[in-house]
């Protein structure tokens, strides 16, 4: 995780490096310095650590506020010794607010936080048409996409279901890969959704998901593999 700390006090911000090891981390202690690489070089980062009381002419609050204009879905933290601007870090959305002295039990809630924030934003969402509305849906959330009469079914893990109008032929040359395979005319898997494989059939969510000839090997090739991925 590529992380910024603005931060002009020594000693915290060695705390900060240390519980921050593993990272790629930047040390400001100015806020110039930080709006300058951003706004110069182009240089973006994963998380902002902001202290807010700074020497120089421009607060943590007021640096954020600058951010927000560069950087609008930046992921910013304030550190402070004082609690007195809660109101104004959560009017700045800040996914965080630390009580100096920091304690390292905090920041690795905020890493854990922040990284699995990431994967989501990262993770290859299905785009979609449905009744006028277009739609997206998170990969990891599709367990199969089935289609009949040129309708496409998507089945998700929290049990809804799209539909929209479209040939399945289209759809497996966007999707297929690692993680969806087509395993019959009519179906589209999602491999790491498959809780057993067994003769022609796969077994997702306790629906049963035939398998073709066709398809077969490739199929059960992949499901080994995920299984192998799953031991180690």
């Amino acid at each position: 995780m590529r992380i910024a700390v603005c931060e002009d006090c020594v000693e915290d911000t060695l705390l900060l490096k240390h519980y921050l090891r593993g990272h790629d981390v930047s040390i400001y202690s100015d806020t110039c310095s930080l709006l300058d690489d951003i706004d110069n070089k182009k240089i973006q980062f994963d998380l902002y650590l902001l202290d807010i009381f700074m020497e120089d002419s421009m607060s943590g609050i007021e640096l954020a506020q600058e951010l927000r204009k560069i950087q609008e879905e930046a992921v910013i933290c304030f550190i402070s010794s004082s609690s007195d601007f809660y109101r104004e870090a959560y009017d700045l959305y800040a996914v965080q607010y630390l009580l100096k002295p920091v304690a390292e039990a905090d920041v690795r809630k905020l890493l854990d936080k922040v990284s699995k924030s990431l994967v989501r934003k990262r993770e290859p969402k299905l785009s979609f048409q449905s009744r006028g509305q277009t739609g997206s849906i998170p990969y990891g959330k599709i367990r199969y996409i089935s289609s009949r009469e040129h309708t496409i079914s998507i089945f998700t893990t929290d049990g809804t279901v799209w539909e929209y109008k479209g040939r399945l032929s289209e759809l497996a040359v966007q999707v297929c890969g690692d993680t969806f395979m087509r395993c019959h005319q009519s179906f589209i898997v999602n491999m790491y959704h498959v809780e057993n494989m067994s003769g022609t059939g796969l077994m997702v969510a306790g629906d049963w998901i035939p398998v073709s000839r066709r398809y077969y090997i490739g199929v059960k090739k992949r499901y080994l593999e995920i299984l192998f991925e799953e031991v180690d």
